[in-house]
């Protein structure tokens, strides 16, 4: 997606140790244009891949919620976050699988109420960004362990010299990225 690709080299910010800022249109400022044309490439390429009936869109909370909420909406699927932290009016059963977050550095658990996750389920995975894996990993083994049907995973933003592709691989389900990022001594570089 060339427009993305333009948006992370002209907004893009390496901070140091492979991670990259895209705060003004992604992670925390949200540009709600792009974000629905990302959302309609990630949408039209599940097709292609024979993708369809999808019911839950699942990402985690926060960065990928953006984004998972335009592709639910495309498949006329119901979005699910899951929540890394408890709260007073999480009162009912919860799957629960650990990552570890790139960008923070610690461990958290990842929830989905057991209510909104169903063996009948066709969910795909929504991400910001794919680097190591863990996050989509996680969130697969909620999937595994709801009984749901895993079809496919995305994300916005891919760092492929981190090997999460390659993790993902057992999981046989087509995993979508829009861009792909690398560093290098010459800088950042970005590909669709």
């Amino acid at each position: 997606m060339q427009e993305l690709v333009q948006r992370i080299l002209d907004e893009g910010e390496h901070i140091g140790d492979g991670i990259v800022k895209v705060d003004s249109f992604l992670n925390h400022q949200v540009d709600p244009q792009l974000t629905w044309r990302m959302a309609k490439v990630i949408h039209d390429s599940f097709l292609a891949e024979g993708v369809r009936r999808i019911t839950r869109v699942l990402t985690a909370e926060v960065s990928g919620i953006p984004v998972a909420l335009q592709v639910a909406e495309q498949f006329g699927a119901q979005m699910i976050y899951a929540r890394k932290s408890h709260s007073r009016t999480m009162t009912g059963t919860y799957y629960v699988a650990e990552a570890v977050s790139r960008t923070r550095g610690i461990s958290s658990e990842l929830m989905v109420d057991r209510r909104f996750l169903k063996v009948q389920d066709r969910v795909l995975i929504i991400d910001d960004f794919l680097a190591t894996g863990a996050t989509l990993t996680a969130l697969a083994r909620l999937v595994g362990e709801s009984g749901a049907e895993l079809c496919g995973i995305a994300c916005v933003i891919e760092k492929p010299q981190e090997g999460g592709r390659e993790v993902l691989t057992d999981l046989d389900a087509p995993i979508i990225t829009l861009a792909k990022i690398r560093f290098d001594e010459d800088g950042l570089h970005v590909a669709s």
